[in-house]
């Protein structure tokens, strides 16, 4: 496992680790874009554990659509392609209903707690009339179905064809023999929400912290638990792990306090929408909704591209539109703005996290998204390819070549992807090679975009051009 070192150190664990420091103003190891980490809330699935979600299987069969699992809609229309979902919570109650049969009961009790609006029917099967089917619902949505017997203990034949369900409990109530009866959308009752706080959301990071993403979001305004994911982000870089999050304060509070909020945070990996405010047709999105859309536009996002004038498609017309010494006094505070271009639409005006003050070791282009992301990338793929030959070469000069050409064609690998315009990679001239120990240096030139074109025009007074000048 890869993790991060101070000149000087000496690790405990095997392992490859990195620093990183400032140079003035054949395995492929591929980038991995668009995963997003969201922790939410919902009245069904399981809670505070992390579940890995395709972009095309969706989220609201496992999640429904309570709560705040529109922060992962918004996600998934931002671009995700794939969805770290963690929803937070403790406690709690499921819900349960029992059916009756010929002689004891048949009991259905949901394996989560929550309010989940569920229903459960039991009918005879059309197409064959030796089974029944029981059908499970949310709201009038069918998520699961199963066929049993429908002679002799059917309710012993219901618990066994439900076995699988990731949803449902089933159990036997008293002797449970005999024909269940049929049922149309009984509701299960009883369910109660898990208890949210400071807590939960934390368990739910340390969940997160398994899974690889690009960027982590969360459904909340909440600047205790924005102090949370920065401290989060900040521990796991220190383990090797890179990722950015977008944190939306709330867009009731003063426009002074929401930059004031920003330039505290003084962050690489930390991006805030200082005016969260869009409508999407006629519905106004605010808050975790657009930080979640722009947490996947920045995800999705390859590090050969800047997010700076993305236009965002959701949005139809801003929520808050600000003047243009309000925009440039937010993104002198570290604030990303939501700005319209020419034609009236909607994009990111200067993509920039909150990092002011770089300290000795980073330079400015921390304080690009692009760069921020490319340098990660970098971090992330060098690391992974040093990190698959620790005790696998030996440390001779054969040995360390071998290990400074595989971080070299990762780097050569994002030269041609248009990521880097330079790297070489050497042995380190502070780190001296002994016993299991050696070091490399890679210096790097990282790309930027051009986000600052200066046009300057002559213009005469005389309508006749002089050819000869």
């Amino acid at each position: 496992m890869a993790g991060y070192f101070n000149i000087g150190e000496t690790k405990i664990r095997p392992g490859a680790y990195f620093n990183v420091q400032s140079n003035g103003d054949v395995v492929s190891y591929g980038a991995v874009d668009g995963v997003v980490a969201v922790l939410f809330q919902a009245t069904m699935g399981e809670i505070g554990k992390a579940k890995v979600l395709s972009a095309s299987e969706g989220y609201s069969k496992v999640y429904g659509t309570d709560g705040t699992t529109d922060a992962i809609r918004e996600a998934l229309y931002g671009g995700a392609s794939k969805i770290i979902a963690c929803r937070v919570g403790t406690g709690g109650t499921a819900g349960s209903v029992e059916l009756t049969a010929a002689t004891g009961k048949l009991k259905v009790t949901a394996k989560n707690a929550g309010t989940a609006a569920y229903k459960v029917t039991v009918r005879a099967k059309l197409t064959d009339s030796t089974k029944k089917e029981i059908v499970f619902y949310v709201g009038d949505t069918e998520i699961e179905k199963y066929s049993f017997a429908a002679t002799g203990d059917e309710v012993a034949a219901a618990i066994a064809a439900a076995a699988g369900s990731s949803l449902f409990t089933l159990t036997a109530v008293s002797s449970g023999a005999g024909v269940i009866t049929n049922v149309s959308q009984a509701a299960l009752t009883g369910g109660a929400n898990p208890t949210v706080n400071s807590a939960a959301y934390s368990a739910a990071l340390e969940e997160i912290e398994k899974y690889f993403f690009n960027v982590i979001v969360v459904d909340t305004t909440d600047a205790a638990i924005h102090t949370l994911v920065a401290a989060f982000l900040d521990r796991i870089y220190d383990a090797g792990q890179f990722g950015m999050a977008v944190l939306s304060p709330n867009p009731s509070d003063t426009l002074a306090d929401r930059q004031t909020a920003a330039a505290a945070f003084n962050a690489e990996n930390v991006i805030y929408p200082v005016n969260p405010s869009a409508y999407a047709g006629e519905t106004l999105l605010s808050g975790y909704q657009v930080a979640a859309y722009i947490g996947a536009i920045v995800a999705a996002t390859p590090a050969n591209r800047s997010v700076t004038h993305v236009v965002m498609n959701r949005y139809t017309a801003l929520g808050e539109l600000l003047t243009n010494t309000q925009i440039e006094a937010a993104e002198e505070k570290g604030c990303i703005v939501l700005t319209t271009n020419n034609d009236g639409a909607v994009w990111l005006d200067n993509a920039i996290n909150t990092l002011l003050h770089p300290d000795a070791n980073h330079d400015s282009g921390w304080k690009k998204i692009r760069r921020v992301k490319t340098r990660y990338e970098l971090l992330y793929r060098a690391n992974a390819a040093a990190d698959d030959l620790v005790g696998q070469v030996d440390n001779d000069a054969n040995g360390r070549a071998t290990i400074a050409t595989q971080i070299q064609t990762v780097c050569n690998a994002m030269v041609d992807e248009g990521k880097l315009q330079y790297a070489e990679v050497t042995e380190s001239s502070s780190i001296a090679a002994d016993g299991d120990t050696c070091g490399f240096d890679i210096d790097v030139i990282d790309k930027d975009s051009a986000e600052h074109i200066y046009l300057t025009y002559y213009f005469r007074f005389s309508t006749v051009l002089n050819t000869e000048e």
